[in-house]
């Protein structure tokens, strides 16, 4: 059967034009991101020598790197795979850096001797959206709002304020100069502040360079479908206390929270 297949793909490959076919649209959209330009940002390449390239470039590490190059320029040319946007822009190029995404810790520290620090993990983030890669994070580890810290006697400013500024950092930082910086940022459903984190973007305003999502559990959605209160973790302690609304002061510091508990039921429908 894989000698059937390796015929009708030679047998297509024959009759494919080395032209690849593309719309006006994306004609535009390659101009605008993908193609290579000077140092006067003059355009110096078109569309058949970006398949080109980045065929040759993938190609190039396998034991038969000519085969190979014709068969992938195949598949771009008629586009019937298309690889990521890094790929795109920087394979044949300087950077070499073909991956789209990267996913990266957050520990519960400033800096870390394991380079997994909270402004570790920043600095590690801007470097990879300055070649085109994207990265997503779980802040879950980060203690909540309020948290005494024991080394300056302090209170810790929670996940969410770290969240806003890696979000301020993606917006001086272009994916690979040539379009925004994409993140994903997950919190745990039973962090204490998820109720903050789940109304983030109710602000248009907020938050415009990451996608967020709310990592479930198993004993959560057993809650939800039993209508049980709902129970949050302290990362930095492990105590469980039943979730509650917190209360603000004027100037919008955490001043303490309310009575009534919430159900995981009205957690799931926020």
């Amino acid at each position: 059967m894989g000698e059937v297949v390796r015929e009708s793909a030679v047998k297509q490959s024959d009759r494919a034009s080395t032209a690849p076919v593309l719309s006006e649209n994306a004609r535009a959209v390659l101009e605008k991101r993908y193609l290579i330009r000077d140092k006067s940002g003059k355009i110096t390449e078109n569309p058949e020598e970006l398949f080109r390239r980045v065929a040759t470039a993938v190609a190039s590490v396998e034991s038969a790197p000519d085969e190979w190059t014709k068969k992938f320029h195949h598949l771009l040319t008629t586009l019937d795979f298309v690889p990521n946007s890094p790929c795109l822009m920087n394979a044949g190029r300087r950077l070499g850096q073909l991956f789209a995404c990267f996913v990266l810790p957050v520990n519960d520290a400033i800096v870390s001797d394991n380079d997994d620090g909270i402004f570790d993990t920043m600095r590690s983030t801007a470097v990879i959206h300055q070649s085109g890669g994207g990265t997503g994070f779980d802040f879950s580890r980060l203690r909540p709002e309020g948290t005494r810290i024991a080394s300056t006697n302090g209170r810790s400013s929670g996940p969410l304020s770290f969240l806003r500024v890696y979000n301020a950092t993606t917006e001086t930082i272009h994916q690979g100069g040539f379009r925004r910086g994409a993140n994903m940022g997950v919190l745990r459903v039973d962090h204490p502040d998820i109720l903050d984190f789940i109304r983030l973007k109710e602000n248009l305003g907020e938050m415009n360079n990451f996608n967020l999502s709310v990592g479930l559990s198993g004993e959560f959605m057993e809650s939800v479908r039993q209508d049980q209160p709902h129970q949050v973790i302290n990362p930095a302690s492990g105590e469980r206390t039943p979730l509650r609304e917190k209360i603000r002061d004027t100037e919008g510091s955490l001043a303490g929270f309310e009575k009534k508990e919430w159900t995981a039921r009205e957690v799931f429908d926020l």
